[in-house]
């Protein structure tokens, strides 16, 4: 397939707009090809995953790009890196480490990108409206803005993520593409749950997410969430079990109204249905220890927590009073911080043990005071992730149960 460029993609293509402006659109039309899209489509804003370190390639990428000064072309937000700029002392790392990671975060702000330092994107001014073209790194990210508010984006990588937000264009293809957002993979929930554990939806997130291949699943019979952070665990956990990029739950979700909407008129390739059974081993699945074993730590906001989920923590911690030395680190962005610290949330709470962390996470950075023990966390994708990544042993439960175990030292669920 020919791909079409218009005279401004050319005009940039051929250097006419600076040196890093041309090295991306080449990248870009390389990309396009590869994937057969036939043309290129203007998008309202960019979200980058190419902020955490992972070697010498990447700071070099960027930084080239900005030798050639280089700027994006849209409101462009940035994912977590490998440090907290903000609680710098908090992070353990070699020196050697730390200055390329803190050099690749700041590399990125001279691109013009936004400071945002957060997985979720979407709880930022930066939120996409339904229908919006983006170009999205960080899974979970993609797969709330597709799901959840219906902007349109792809699985973007590294590198390809950034070409996008320098042009200001992003191939059209895939997700971009209203044939292709169909459902095609039926889950059906024979649940009847008023009031909805936030587990319930982190439960079905990895049953869909491990399914669904690369089909896009439609999910019948979801119970009404109490809020957005349900849906973005749910998601969450879809993403980082399988490919999920885009679900739709009937009567829930915008391009959802009815399962006929989902599924764009035609009949799903198959159909699966899911049990409390099959949710309850599906979370069992996440603890790699059983209850009472000594807890060391509670991770809670893998992805960042929102201020909603604060406003439930905070009276939790109150009342539960934990006090025994076990820290309870909440990941979030540093803009939600901010306007917790501007309200005087957080005042005295840190006698309870939370400790914030911001710019990064706790399961990619070496941020946990101790990895010997047990730790904690509400968070299928960080359950998932940091027994791999950071080697610890995990206890997945609610976020009450979370801070119940660190009340008493140990791993206690309401369940047992």
């Amino acid at each position: 397939m020919t791909l079409e460029l218009t005279a401004q993609d050319r005009s940039m293509l051929d250097g006419e707009q600076g040196p890093s402006a041309a090295a991306a659109m080449k990248i870009l039309v390389a990309f396009s090809k590869a994937v057969g899209a036939g043309s290129l489509l203007d998008i309202a804003g960019a979200h980058i995953d190419g902020c955490l370190y992972h070697g010498k390639a990447g700071l070099d990428f960027v930084e080239r790009l900005v030798e050639g000064g280089g700027r994006v072309q849209v409101p462009t937000t940035l994912n977590v890196g490998s440090f907290d700029l903000i609680h710098p002392g908090m992070v353990k790392m070699p020196v050697a480490e730390e200055v390329p990671a803190q050099r690749l975060m700041k590399a990125h702000l001279v691109l013009g990108c936004q400071a945002t330092f957060t997985c979720a994107p979407y709880q930022t001014r930066f939120r996409p409206s339904f229908g919006e073209q983006i170009a999205w790194g960080e899974s979970n990210a993609i797969v709330f803005a597709n799901s959840v508010i219906g902007a349109r984006t792809n699985r973007y990588g590294d590198f390809i993520d950034l070409c996008c937000a320098m042009t200001g264009r992003a191939p059209a293809w895939g997700l971009h593409l209203s044939e292709n957002r169909r459902g095609r993979i039926l889950f059906e929930l024979a649940i009847a749950d008023p009031e909805p554990s936030d587990s319930l939806f982190v439960g079905v997130g990895l049953i869909i997410g491990q399914a669904s291949g690369d089909r896009i699943p439609v999910i019948a019979g979801l119970p009404q969430p109490r809020d957005e952070d349900q849906m973005k665990a749910l998601g969450a956990a879809a993403a980082t079990t399988g490919a999920v990029a885009l679900f739709h739950a009937v009567g829930i979700t915008p391009e959802a109204r009815t399962l006929d909407e989902a599924f764009q008129g035609d009949a799903p390739d198959e159909t699966i249905r899911i049990s409390r059974a099959d949710i309850d081993h599906a979370l069992a699945r996440l603890s790699t220890v059983p209850a009472s074993t000594p807890l060391a730590a509670v991770s809670l906001g893998t992805p960042h927590f929102s201020h909603e989920e604060w406003m439930r923590l905070l009276p939790l911690l109150r009342e539960a009073a934990p006090g025994r030395g076990i820290p309870i680190y909440v990941n979030t962005g540093r803009a939600t911080l901010a306007r917790l610290q501007e309200e005087g949330a957080l005042v005295g709470m840190e006698a309870f043990g939370l400790i914030p962390v911001v710019d990064t996470c706790t399961y990619v950075t070496a941020i946990l005071e101790s990895l010997d023990g047990v730790v904690m966390t509400n968070s299928g994708k960080w359950a998932h992730y940091a027994p791999g990544n950071i080697g610890v042993s995990v206890a997945f439960a609610e976020m009450q149960d979370c801070i119940r175990s660190a009340a008493v030292g140990h791993v206690v669920r309401s369940a047992s």
